[in-house]
Order: C-alpha cells, then sequence, then structure tokens
C-alpha cells in the first residue's frame, strides 16, 4: 500500500534523522566532537590496522611445553592420590610422553588403577558420539602408565588458547589501546592486531612473555654449582638469575622446585616506589589462600632467603627479616618505571598457560593507512557519484528518490557501524561500496516492475503499488542470499574478513528499509502532491 499514517511517516523521518546525527561525528575530526554538548553522540568509526596503522602481531603457542607441564601436573597429582590412599610405590617419572608409576606391590595395581583412573576427565559429548578420556591408563605387572590421549590433548590446547586470549586481551586493553583485534587462527596460533600503537617491542614485551609468578625456598647449605657436580638434593632444581632484574644476585640459585605460592593466588599488582630509595617496584597482594600460606612460611622461615621467580628466571632472592601475615608484598629489582610498569600488568593480567612465539610481525604506518582511507573513500565517492547519475538518467524523477534512499543509507550504515563500536577497514570500505550497488539493485527491481505493469495497461497508482509490492519477493530472494553468504564470512573468517562481512550484514538490513520504505514514502508524497495540483499522474520511469 502506498498510505503512509502520519505517526508511520514520523517514524521514518525520525529514523532517517537519527542516522544523520550518530553518523555526523564522523564527518569532523575528533578535537572539534569533543568540544560539542553532552547531549550530541560522539562516537566515531574505529579504523582497523590497514586504515590507521599500527602493530601485527601472529603468534604461535609452544605445545611441547604444554604437553610437558600436563604431564608434570599430572605426575604430581598421581603421587598424592596414591599417598592419600596409602599405597606404596618406588617412583613416579615421566617418560616418553607418560606418567609411569612403579608400585612396591604388584598386588596394589587394581587399587592404584581404580585411585589414578579418578585423574580421567571425559572429552567430548555422549550425546554425539564423540566422547573420549583425557588420559590412557594401563598396567603392565607393577608398572602404571598415565598417557594423555590425543582428544584430552587437542582439548588442553582449545583450553590453553582460550585463556591466552582472555590473558592477551587484558594485557592490551592495560596498555590503553581501543579497538585491538585479538583472534585464533587455526590451531594453536593467535593473531593481534592494535591500530594506531606502533611500539612493536613494547607490545611483543607485554603480550609474548609467560609472566609465571611463582615463589620458592632456597636450598641454603648445597650450593647450585655443588649441586650440578652430583650433590642434587631431592625436590631441587637450578634456576637461573635474572641479571636485568636483581643487581649484585648471584647468576643461579638452588630452589626447591615445587613452588611455596603461585602466581595464580595473586589478586593484584601495581607499579610503585621505594619509600626509602625511591626506585620503581612491583607491589603486589595475594587473594586469602595466598595470604595464608605465605604468612605461614614467612613466621617459620625469619632469617633465610627465598626466591621470586618469574618464568624460570630468579627475579629477587631477599632474606625474610619479620613474618609478613598481610598478603602484601613488594618485588624490587633493576626496574625503570616502564619496564615496573609492564610487569605489573603482566602479573595483574594472570600467566600465559603456555609461551607464545612470534611468528610474524608487520607494523602499519599511519602514512600507508591514510593512503588506504583516501583511496577507499576516494573509490567510494566515484562508485556513489555514478550510481547516482546512472539513476538519475535511467529513471527521472524515481530516480532522484532512489538517489535520496541512497545517501540515506549510507549514512544509515556509518551511524550503525559507530553505536556498535565496529571497526571499518579497507575490505569494508569495500563492503559500502557493494552496498550501494545492492541498495540501488533493490530500487532497479521495483522500478522495472513498475514499468511492467504500465505496459500490462495498469493505471499510474496501481503499477506503482503493485511494483513495490510484487517487487519484494525478488529483493528478499537476492538479499538473504547475500545474508547467508556474509554470515559464513563472518563464522569462519577473521580480522578484515569479518570487518567486511560486518558492513555488508548492515547494509543489507539498511538497504532492504531505505529501498521499500524511504523510496515508497517519497514516492507517496509526490503521489500525494500530484494529486493536489489536479495534476495527470504520470510515472516518470
Amino acid at each position: 500500500m502506498l498510505h503512509f499514517s502520519p505517526i508511520k511517516s514520523v517514524l521514518i523521518a525520525l529514523a532517517c534523522l537519527l542516522s544523520v546525527v550518530f553518523a555526523m561525528p564522523n564527518f569532523f575530526s575528533k578535537e572539534t566532537v569533543a568540544g560539542w554538548p553532552s547531549f550530541l553522540p560522539k562516537k566515531q568509526v574505529a579504523l582497523g590496522l590497514d586504515l590507521k596503522g599500527g602493530a601485527h602481531l601472529l603468534m604461535a603457542m609452544d605445545v611441547d611445553s604444554l604437553r610437558k607441564d600436563w604431564l608434570t601436573n599430572t605426575q604430581q597429582d598421581a603421587r598424592r592420590q596414591l599417598r592419600d590412599a596409602k599405597i606404596q610405590f618406588s617412583g613416579v617419572g615421566v617418560a616418553n610422553n607418560a606418567v609411569n608409576v612403579r608400585l612396591v606391590n604388584a598386588t596394589d595395581v587394581e587399587k592404584s588403577l581404580v585411585e589414578l583412573r579418578k585423574l580421567n576427565t571425559q572429552i567430548g559429548s555422549a550425546l554425539l558420539g564423540t566422547q573420549a578420556n583425557s588420559l590412557d591408563i594401563k598396567s603392565e605387572g607393577s608398572l602404571i602408565t598415565l598417557a594423555p590421549t590425543e582428544a584430552g590433548f587437542n582439548e588442553r590446547i582449545t583450553s590453553a588458547i582460550g585463556a591466552a586470549l582472555e590473558t592477551v586481551r587484558r594485557r592490551i586493553d592495560s596498555l590503553g589501546t581501543t579497538e585491538p583485534s585479538i583472534v585464533r587462527q587455526g590451531r594453536d596460533r593467535i593473531l593481534v592486531q592494535v591500530p594506531g600503537f606502533d611500539d612493536t617491542a613494547r607490545l611483543k614485551e607485554v603480550v609474548g612473555s609467560t609472566a609465571k609468578l611463582t615463589f620458592h625456598r632456597v636450598h641454603e647449605s648445597i650450593l647450585p654449582d655443588q649441586a650440578q657436580q652430583g650433590r642434587m638434593p631431592a625436590g631441587f632444581k637450578i634456576f637461573p638469575g635474572d641479571p636485568n632484574a636483581d643487581r649484585g644476585g648471584a647468576s643461579s640459585y638452588l630452589l626447591q622446585e615445587v613452588p611455596i605460592v603461585q602466581g595464580e593466588d595473586l589478586v593484584d599488582s601495581q607499579q610503585g616506589f621505594d619509600s626509602r630509595t625511591n626506585e620503581p617496584v612491583i607491589n603486589f597482594r595475594f587473594n586469602q589462600k595466598g595470604a595464608r600460606i605465605f604468612g605461614r612460611f614467612t613466621q617459620d622461615n625469619i632469617g633465610r632467603p627465598f626466591a621470586i621467580v618469574l618464568d624460570d628466571k630468579v627475579l629477587s632472592a631477599p632474606v625474610i627479616r619479620s613474618e609478613i601475615l598481610g598478603g602484601s608484598g613488594q618485588i624490587s629489582g633493576n626496574f625503570t618505571v616502564e619496564s615496573a610498569n609492564d610487569l605489573a600488568i603482566k602479573l595483574r593480567s594472570g600467566a600465559l598457560p603456555a609461551k607464545l612465539t612470534i611468528v610474524e610481525e608487520r607494523t602499519v604506518g599511519a602514512s600507508l593507512g591514510q593512503d588506504s582511507v583516501d583511496a577507499g573513500m576516494r573509490a567510494f565517492g566515484i562508485g556513489s557519484a555514478a550510481t547516482i547519475v546512472m539513476t538519475v538518467v535511467a529513471y527521472g524523477t524515481f530516480g532522484i528518490f532512489a538517489a535520496i534512499a541512497l545517501i540515506v543509507n549510507g549514512l544509515m550504515i556509518v551511524a550503525l557501524m559507530s553505536t556498535i563500536g565496529s571497526t571499518l577497514t579497507l575490505p569494508g570500505i569495500a563492503g559500502l561500496v557493494l552496498t550501494i550497488g545492492m541498495a540501488v539493485d533493490a530500487n532497479v527491481l521495483i522500478y522495472e516492475r513498475i514499468r511492467e505493469e504500465l505496459r500490462a495497461g495498469k493505471t499510474a497508482i496501481s503499477a506503482i503499488d503493485a511494483g513495490f509490492n510484487r517487487a519484494m519477493v525478488a529483493i528478499a530472494d537476492s538479499q538473504l542470499t547475500t545474508l547467508a553468504a556474509a554470515i559464513i564470512m563472518f563464522w569462519l573468517g577473521s580480522g578484515p574478513i569479518r570487518g567486511f562481512a560486518v558492513t555488508l550484514t548492515l547494509g543489507i538490513f539498511t538497504s532492504v528499509f531505505t529501498a521499500v520504505t524511504v523510496t515508497r514514502l517519497l514516492v507517496s508524497l509526490w503521489l500525494k502532491s500530484a494529486r493536489a495540483k489536479s495534476q495527470k499522474i504520470e510515472v516518470p520511469v
């Protein structure tokens, strides 16, 4: 129907007006927008790495260290499980990618299997027929082996990548950057793109380091050199010192391998200054569990040293002067303000499940990004102008209506992208250009249908009404097909591909709205004007 109620007309006009208002900040500089009244919208479309410039890192997770950590944890869990069940064993070690448990009595095998199977977890879904065990547990005589299954290890990688994504995101957010793109790629890789951030060295340091913080007991009677010569005490390990952090410290330390407190028990870490020396330090605070364990340890070991270890390197090994019961402490060393702040960020964000190695590194300059913006907007302007001119030439007055709808369509896309915080990339600009073509295509379908109705002998008003109604089937068919393709691109793609899919999806909805609603309203107003002037209505298509 070509009739629009006053309420419907006002709502359509209001939607168009809001599109102009929310898109407006994108046509002014940030400084100008900042000076606007508070009631006006100020959000602008965020530019992607290829348009704004910035840092690009592709990182791969060290799956070998992930497997090693899993085996070490399984070894400790198996030892604890057997001790709690009071089952005697002569050794629990790791060899050939499996945990080997050797029992003292072969008669304890069945009982041991029952206890060790408690360490197993189910992977997948029984409903889908994909259920599997995380561990393959077998026995041969008095020897029991616990080997990670492929399904269990893949699940561990997926979980580790998910945790790493969140950790990396928290670290980058703490740097004060905006609109970073952090996505998983393939089985064990993470892609990081930070628009507007060109200090890749600092980004690599903040993002790439594992930041696994632990606190260990120091062996007092045996030196590391003596331990290397064959006097290694059970449960102890040699850790290297960090020359960049521990001034005057030893090159290596003999520490208890199992830490007193894990970094997971940290709840906060902030860069600060030592009240005596005014040097940059990191102030940290434990949770209730960590504070209790650390307080008990310091009570029992006054006058003895303990080591603060970061990523298997000793930051410092201070002597405990008094008990520390408040759950707070301080890490001092050879820090600058920036390095202390970066370390505090990493500790506060949590440790990475495994080491991330930089596979690919790129920096996109701001000038190159600006060239891309200029080229993309030039293509958008030329394409839009050519489309509008050809539409007006082909359809006259109705072509002007289509051109107005195209302009509203473009403003709506920009307004929606600004509102939802979507990032505009170079492929996104291509999506904008494609959307303009799709929007005018909907108008072409309507106008050509009107021509067919006129050739069939219908009156002008009947032909226009039928053209809008009957063209909807073809418009819906074409737009739904494109929407399905956009959804698949967003689901399976990443980075710029997703940017293109987002722009295309928004364009589908706005083009249907403008072609079917805005254009129809303009045609309806034109018909009312012609009737009011008592003119003969001739469809200019």
